[in-house]
């Protein structure tokens, strides 16, 4: 399904024959040093990661983490979307791209994007940002999509520090 089209993008739900680009995605170095290792290392695992993950949330709350490609040549170039964690009251948005999309403008335009349909479709009244403060990439887009600075916190899961933004509506 087709979420939203912007001036560059396709953005549409993720589904298991994309194995193949989450395989690439989730173990691109900036995926493997900001989110962490998911433990996919092959076709199997990606289809694994894709139907516990994104597509399970869909079924679950409506809303996931979605493909995003070139509009123009449908080429896959990264993923987007808004997650609802257990441990957190409000979804969050999270982000990813290849190294060669990184920095040109595709984070900000595809989060802009699923940022609206979300609030849109699914009445979302805050929306929050989570990253490692040496992430600065993804701090300076979570400040550019209007999400302000909360608090620093230790995520349980991981025991690591993490930054909370947050967007309100």
């Amino acid at each position: 399904m087709i979420i939203t089209i912007t001036e560059r993008l396709l953005i549409r739900e993720l589904s298991v024959s994309d194995s193949a680009f989450i395989l690439e995605l989730v173990n691109t170095p900036t995926w493997l040093k900001f989110i962490g290792d998911r433990g996919v290392k092959n076709l199997d695992d990606a289809k694994s990661y894709l139907k516990k993950g994104p597509l399970k949330s869909y079924d679950d709350n409506g809303f996931g983490l979605y493909w995003v490609g070139l509009r123009d040549s449908n080429l896959p170039i990264g993923m987007c979307g808004v997650i609802k964690r257990a441990d957190f009251e409000s979804p969050d948005i999270g982000f990813a791209f290849l190294p060669q999309y990184e920095g040109k403008g595709y984070g900000y335009e595809s989060a802009s994007a699923v940022l609206d349909y979300c609030k849109t479709e699914f009445h979302l009244k805050r929306i929050l940002g989570i990253t490692l403060e040496t992430n600065t990439a993804s701090i300076h887009l979570l400040e550019k999509l209007g999400l302000t600075f909360e608090k620093k916190f230790i995520y349980e899961s991981s025991k690591e520090e993490l930054l909370l933004y947050a967007l309100n509506y």
